[in-house]
């Protein structure tokens, strides 16, 4: 492949690490018209393996998929690169949403997500540096330590398999830190990985299987003619017999998701490569993937080259509508200074990368998937910042759907779903902003770090 330096300069593809570092060279824009039997509008990780699945049940099959920049430019080449089972938020909250059944049936799906990322690493080669390390869920406080328990102790009750609690002084002998406290959870099945080169390696493998990609093809409308679709791009429009909307955070761009998500924004610092010195002396000899127990979570984990990638702390709102709301030097700022207080042994470290990107949220913080508009239009969003490995079972799920195949992925229950309806006109905005501030509000009395 062709050096990055190929791309058009680009803020987000300057500054994330992920894309900036990636050798890729940017596939060809639909020039044309084309007649596809599935159209799938996004180039993440759930358009990629929805793809992927499809012509991997029907290798005869025209797939067409077009991504408005490069693949991987949204929030699957920017994220903090966990496969990890968390899905929605925490299981209390499933339950109180969902009900208990529900809320074991969510744990294991999201389970079943890690287990498929891993062995479709391996089995097909995905260069992504993939590590199968763990999760760690930690407490800051003795408030957060409390909550911790109360969600292990839920764990133990419904009898969920495969998460261990950890006294303090076990936390501690895994990670050096002065403010973790109390208990911790643990969870050996996450993997850590590249997620752009991750996406990258997923469009060479569909390209080999025969799937048309265009890159640089926005779709501006997506109409019914007659019992077919017409996707309309710049460059010509598309005829297809089913549609696959796989735009996550960029959902309410189309009428016909348009009310049942809004983008939300998080951010990432990442510092220079640690030396051997500095890995001692934090003691994070595991290499786990590491989150906090706030509402809007710190995550952070150790890179290849044993940089640490330290994200959220706070959420960027935006407008509700607009797409640029990448940066935000104010939490960059204040997620600088979080390392230094997670890590007194890091100061004076250096940064060398700063970067945001959207993320899908629905009002419930719960995923959703399913037909809209009818049987031949299928649809995935609201992953809320842990759709890494999800998005790829998703990805199964979809291909279900489109092939009209009755299996044990399209009856979980978050298939067609109702979802709380995203308030339309004025109220959309104040909706949004009210829950991440309430977050806020809870994490300014539990947490021990400054507002």
């Amino acid at each position: 492949m062709a050096s990055a330096d190929v791309r058009p300069a680009d803020p987000v593809m300057e500054s994330c690490f992920w894309l900036a570092t990636l050798p890729y060279e940017p596939g060809s824009s639909l020039e044309g018209d084309l007649e596809v039997d599935v159209a799938i509008i996004g180039g993440g990780f759930t358009g990629l393996s929805t793809a992927f699945f499809l012509k991997q049940a029907e290798p005869g099959l025209r797939v067409a998929l077009l991504e408005a920049q490069i693949i991987g430019y949204g929030a699957s080449g920017r994220n903090g690169g966990f496969s990890m089972t968390k899905i929605g938020m925490m299981h209390s909250m499933t339950r109180l949403r969902f009900g208990s059944a529900r809320t074991i049936e969510a744990h294991e799906y999201a389970d079943r997500a890690v287990n498929l990322v891993h062995d479709l690493v391996r089995e097909h080669r995905l260069d992504c540096d993939y590590e199968h390390a763990g999760f760690l869920w930690l407490a800051t406080s003795d408030k957060l330590s409390s909550r911790l328990q109360a969600e292990l102790d839920l764990i133990e009750r419904l009898g969920i398999k495969g998460i261990e609690a950890l006294s303090e002084s076990e936390v501690a002998a895994r990670v050096h830190s002065p403010l973790y406290t109390g208990v911790g959870w643990w969870e050996p099945n996450c993997g850590i990985l590249n997620p752009a080169k991750l996406a990258s390696s997923w469009r060479d493998r569909i390209v080999s299987q025969g799937v048309d990609v265009f890159e640089n093809t926005s779709v501006s409308s997506v109409t019914r003619v007659g019992d077919k679709t017409a996707l309309v791009t710049p460059g010509g429009w598309v005829k297809a017999n089913k549609v696959v909307f796989a735009t996550n955070a960029w959902s309410h761009q189309f009428q016909p998701l348009v009310r049942k998500q809004v983008p939300v924004w998080t951010y990432i610092v990442l510092t220079e490569p640690l030396s051997d010195v500095q890995i001692e002396a934090i003691g994070w000899s595991g290499r786990e993937g590491i989150e906090d127990f706030r509402d809007l979570v710190h995550y952070y984990r150790l890179t290849a080259d044993n940089r640490i990638l330290l994200g959220g702390r706070d959420a960027g709102v935006g407008d509700g509508w607009s797409m640029d709301f990448d940066f935000d030097e104010s939490i960059f700022g204040k997620l600088r200074s979080d390392l230094v207080a997670i890590f007194p042994d890091l100061a004076g470290i250096g940064f060398t990368h700063a970067w945001g990107g959207p993320i899908s949220g629905t009002l419930d913080v719960f995923p959703a998937l399913g037909h809209v508009g009818g049987r031949d239009w299928v649809y995935s969003l609201g992953c809320c910042g842990h759709g890494v490995s999800t998005t790829h079972l998703h990805g199964k799920t979809l291909s279900d759907l489109v092939l009209e195949r009755d299996t044990d992925l399209t009856q979980t229950f978050f298939v067609d779903r109702r979802i709380l309806p995203v308030p339309s006109g004025f109220l959309r905005l104040p909706a949004v902003k009210g829950i991440i501030g309430f977050m806020r509000w809870e994490d300014r009395n539990y947490d021990v770090l400054p507002a």
